[in-house]
C-alpha cells in the first residue's frame, strides 16, 4: 500500500486557543489546510515558528533548518513604517572580485539577450508569416469553391466558417475527381424530404411482324398467273386493271344485285366464276398474307407507342426527357406512315412500297432507356438508403473540393513547411541563447550571494512586477538609507498611503525573496516555508501572481521526492505548508495536487463550538480498493460532477453525470457542437473503428459503438429525444459505459484531461 513519506515535520500536537491535544499526522512534503476565518489556522503557523508540539524527523530539529513563516507577523515585523523593508540578504563584507566578475558577466548577458531579441523578432516574423498564409489559404479555399458549396450547403455543416472550411480541407485524406453532376443528383434526392422512389422504364415488346410472310410482300407486285380468257382479258388491260376489279368486286358484288356497279349491265350468268377463275390460289394466299400483316402490324406497332408513351407518366423532375419525347414522336409518325403505305398495299396489291426505318430509332429509344434507368435506379438507391446517402454525399463533396483545392493545399503546405523550418532554426538558435542567458543569470545569482545587498532585492521585485504586467507601483532604494524600500507609484510619487492588499502583497515578495535567498551568512540550510492566508484583501492582479509563486514553491519542494523532469529548479524547500481560508487560491495553488498522494497532504480545519479540529483528506480508492488517495476538501461544480461519477454505480445516474460532463467541457468549454461531437467519435472512420470490435468468422461487435452513440444521444440536440437508433438505455453495465465514455475522450484527443479529471497522475 502506498504511503505518505514523512519530511522534516513529522507530526504536530496542538494546544493553543481552540485547539487540545490536536494531532496533525501523516505531514509530509506538500501540505494543504483550508478553513474558515478563526478556525485556527494561524494557531498551526505559530506552533510551527515556534516549535510548539513538533515532532521532527529523526536526528533533525528546528535548528537545522530555516523556518520561514509568511503570516500577519511577518507583514508587521517587516512593514513597521511606509517603505521600511530590511535586506533579504545578511552577509559578510562584499567580495570585491566577485562585483567586478558580475559586471563582466552582466554585460555578457546584455549581449546575450540583445541577440535572443533579434532571434525572438525573427520568429515572430515567420509566425506571422505563417499566420498569413493560413489566412490567404483560407480566403483562395472559401472564394474558389464558393459556388459549389452554396450548391451543396447542406453537406456543408460545421464547415461554413473559412477557418472550419479551410480544416476540414487540409484534413481530407482521399481527395477524389468525383462526377460533379452525379454528386448533384445525390445531393437533390439525399437531402430532399419529399424525394420517392420512381417506377423503371419499360422497353418496347418483342415484334411478330417482320417475321410473317406478308412483310416480303411490300416490295413486289402481287399479281395472279390465271390462264383463262378473262384473266388475259384484264393482263391486256395492265396489271392495275386486276387491281381495280378485285376492288370493285370486294366492296360491290354482295350489293351489285347482278348488274355491274358501274354501267349497270345486267352481268352474265359465269361471271363469278370468271371473276374467281382470274385470281390464282397464290395470288388469293399473297393477298391474305398482306392482310394478316397489316393487321399484326398495327396492333403491335400501337402496343410500342402506347408502352413508351406510358413511361413519360410518372418520371423523377431530375431527367430530362425532352431527347426521349422528341425520338418517341418521330418513332410514332413513322409508325403511322409506315401503316398508311401498308393500307395502300393491301389497297393496290400490284404497287411496290417500303417501309421508314423504325428499328433504328427503337434501339436509339432502348439505349435512352437504359440511361433513364441508371438515373431512376441511383434515385431508388439513394432513397432506401437516405441516411446513409447523406453521409455518402457529404464524404464525397468534400473529397472533390479537396480534389479541386489540390493544388492550393500543395502550394500551401510547401509554404508552411518552408516557414516551419525557418521558425525551427530560429527557435533552436533562441532556446541556446536562452541557456546561455540562463547560465550567466545562474552564475550571476551565485555571485550575488557574496554581494547581498537591497539593489539585487529590489531589481528582483521590479521584474516580477514588470513580467507580471502589475502596475500600481514600482520598488526602489532609498537614497541615503541602507536596506530601505521606497514604492513610487506611476506618476513617480512616493506612496504614502498603501492599502491593505498592496502592503501585503510587497511583504509576499519579500518573503518569496527570503525563501530564495539565504537567513545566515556562515551556512545554506534547507527551509520549512510556512504560508499563511496570503491573499487578505489582494485584489485579483495580485492573487494570481501569489498563486503563480506559491506553486513555484510547490514544485521546487516536490522536487526532494522526484527530481527527473522538474519544472523549476533547485529544491531548497524541505517542506511547505499552505493555509487559507480563500476559495479561489486554495483551488489555484492546489490546481492537478492529489494525484500526489505520497508527497502531498490535504487538511481540513473546522471550529464548533469554540473547538477546533482537523480532518486528513484521505479516503479509499475507488479504483484501487487496496490504496488510500487523497481528495481536496474544496471542489468547484464541475470537479464535483467528477467526483460523483467515481461513487455511481447505476447506469442511469452514471449516463446523466458522463452526459453533463460532456456537455459542459466539450461544448461549454472547448467550443464543439453537439453534431460535431458525434460526426467526430462515430462517424470519422479512424474512430469510428475503435468502437466497433472485429470478430473473425462473425459479425462485427456493435456494443461499444451503441454505447457511444447513447452518451452523445442528448448532447446538445435541438431536437430533444434522440430517434432511438443505437439506444442502449437498458444496459445494466456501468462499467461498459464509463469505458466507452473514457474512449470518447481519447477519440477527441482529451485523454490528458480525463486522467487529471480521474485522479490518474500523468508523469512529466
Amino acid at each position: 500500500m502506498q504511503r505518505k513519506v514523512p519530511s522534516a515535520i513529522t507530526n504536530i500536537t496542538l494546544n493553543r486557543a481552540t485547539f487540545t491535544d490536536v494531532p496533525i499526522d501523516e505531514l509530509t512534503f506538500v501540505n494543504f489546510f483550508y478553513g474558515n476565518n478563526g478556525a485556527g489556522k494561524s494557531s498551526i503557523a505559530h506552533a510551527i515558528a515556534e516549535d510548539d508540539g513538533v515532532v521532527w524527523a529523526d536526528g533533525k530539529t528546528a535548528d537545522d533548518f530555516d523556518v520561514l513563516v509568511y503570516n500577519q507577523d511577518f507583514i508587521n515585523d517587516n512593514f513597521v513604517n511606509y517603505g521600511d523593508l530590511k535586506g533579504v540578504f545578511i552577509f559578510g563584507e562584499e567580495d570585491i572580485e566577485a562585483k567586478k566578475k558580475i559586471a563582466e558577466l552582466t554585460d555578457q548577458k546584455k549581449q546575450k539577450m540583445d541577440a535572443r531579441q533579434t532571434a525572438l523578432d525573427e520568429h515572430k516574423k515567420k509566425t506571422d508569416g505563417l499566420a498569413s498564409a493560413l489566412t490567404q489559404f483560407q480566403d483562395t479555399c472559401f472564394s474558389k469553391t464558393a459556388e459549389i458549396r452554396r450548391r451543396f450547403d447542406k453537406c456543408m455543416d460545421g464547415k461554413k466558417q473559412k477557418k472550419n472550411f479551410a480544416e476540414a480541407v487540409l484534413g481530407e485524406t482521399k481527395p477524389t475527381d468525383h462526377d460533379l453532376a452525379e454528386l448533384e443528383r445525390l445531393y437533390d434526392v439525399a437531402f430532399d424530404d419529399s424525394a420517392r422512389a420512381y417506377t423503371e422504364f419499360k422497353k418496347a415488346a418483342a415484334t411478330t411482324y417482320g417475321s410473317l410472310p406478308g412483310k416480303d410482300l411490300l416490295d413486289r407486285m402481287i399479281v395472279s398467273s390465271s390462264d383463262t380468257p378473262f384473266a388475259k382479258f384484264m393482263k391486256a388491260l395492265g396489271d392495275t386493271a386486276s387491281d381495280w376489279v378485285r376492288d370493285g368486286h370486294t366492296h360491290y358484288a354482295g350489293a351489285a344485285g347482278g348488274k355491274c356497279p358501274y354501267c349497270q349491265q345486267k352481268l352474265p350468268a359465269n361471271f363469278e366464276a370468271d371473276i374467281a377463275a382470274t385470281f390464282d390460289a397464290q395470288y388469293q394466299q399473297d393477298i391474305r398474307d398482306l392482310g394478316q400483316f397489316q393487321t399484326v402490324y398495327e396492333r403491335e406497332t400501337r402496343e410500342i407507342v402506347r408502352v413508351l408513351q406510358g413511361n413519360a407518366s410518372d418520371v423523377t423532375p431530375t431527367i430530362d426527357l425532352t431527347a426521349y419525347q422528341e425520338k418517341l414522336a418521330l418513332l410514332e409518325s413513322n409508325f403511322e406512315i409506315n401503316r398508311q403505305r401498308i393500307a395502300e398495299k393491301v389497297k393496290e396489291p400490284s404497287k411496290t412500297i417500303s417501309l421508314e426505318d423504325t428499328d433504328t430509332l427503337l434501339l436509339e429509344i432502348g439505349a435512352m432507356i437504359d440511361e433513364i434507368n441508371k438515373q431512376i435506379k441511383a434515385n431508388n438507391d439513394v432513397v432506401s438508403a437516405k441516411r446513409s446517402s447523406k453521409s455518402k454525399c457529404k464524404t464525397e463533396i468534400m473529397q472533390y473540393l479537396a480534389f479541386m483545392l489540390a493544388t492550393d493545399v500543395k502550394s500551401y503546405q510547401d509554404e508552411v513547411d518552408r516557414l516551419q523550418k525557418e521558425i525551427d532554426d530560429v527557435t533552436e538558435r533562441g532556446k541556446k541563447l536562452r541557456k546561455e542567458i540562463g547560465d550567466l543569470t545562474n552564475e550571476i545569482s551565485a555571485l550575488n550571494k557574496h554581494n547581498a545587498n537591497t539593489e539585487a532585492a529590489i531589481d528582483s521585485i521590479n521584474k516580477i512586477l514588470k513580467d507580471s504586467g502589475f502596475q500600481g507601483f514600482s520598488i526602489r532604494a532609498k537614497e541615503g538609507v541602507e536596506n530601505v524600500y521606497e514604492v513610487i507609484r506611476e506618476d513617480g510619487s512616493i506612496a504614502e498611503n498603501l492599502s491593505e492588499g498592496e502592503r501585503n502583497f510587497i511583504a509576499f515578495l519579500y518573503f518569496y525573496h527570503q525563501v530564495r535567498g539565504s537567513m545566515s551568512s556562515e551556512v545554506l540550510k534547507e527551509k520549512i516555508v510556512v504560508i499563511d492566508d496570503p491573499v487578505s484583501s489582494m485584489d485579483s492582479t495580485a492573487l494570481f501572481l501569489v498563486s503563480a509563486i506559491v506553486r513555484e514553491m510547490i514544485n521546487v519542494c516536490r522536487n526532494n521526492t522526484e527530481y527527473l523532469n522538474p519544472k523549476v529548479p533547485g529544491d531548497y524547500i524541505k517542506q511547505l505548508f499552505v493555509l487559507t481560508h480563500n476559495v479561489y487560491f486554495h483551488r489555484e495553488v492546489t490546481y492537478q495536487q492529489v494525484g500526489y498522494y505520497n508527497c502531498t497532504s490535504f487538511y481540513m480545519i473546522r471550529k464548533n463550538d469554540n473547538i477546533s479540529t482537523i480532518k486528513l483528506c484521505k479516503r479509499q480508492s475507488k479504483e484501487i480498493p487496496t490504496e488510500e488517495e487523497n481528495y481536496n476538501p474544496v471542489q468547484n461544480s464541475y470537479a464535483a460532477l467528477w467526483d460523483e461519477l467515481r461513487d455511481i454505480q447505476s447506469t442511469i445516474p452514471a449516463l446523466n453525470v458522463m452526459r453533463r460532463i460532456l456537455e459542459y467541457y466539450f461544448l461549454q468549454l472547448c467550443g464543439y457542437e453537439g453534431s460535431d461531437l458525434r460526426e467526430i467519435v462515430l462517424e470519422k472512420p479512424e474512430n469510428r473503428n475503435k468502437f466497433i470490435k472485429q470478430v473473425e468468422g462473425e459479425k462485427p461487435d456493435m456494443t461499444d459503438y451503441q454505447l457511444a452513440s447513447s452518451l452523445l444521444a442528448y448532447i446538445n440536440n435541438p431536437n430533444g429525444i434522440s430517434d432511438g437508433l443505437n439506444y442502449v438505455e437498458d444496459c445494466e453495465d456501468v462499467d461498459a459505459y464509463k469505458r466507452v465514455f473514457q474512449m470518447i475522450f481519447e477519440a477527441l484527443g482529451q485523454s490528458q484531461h480525463y486522467k487529471m479529471m480521474t485522479g490518474k497522475r500523468i508523469k512529466s
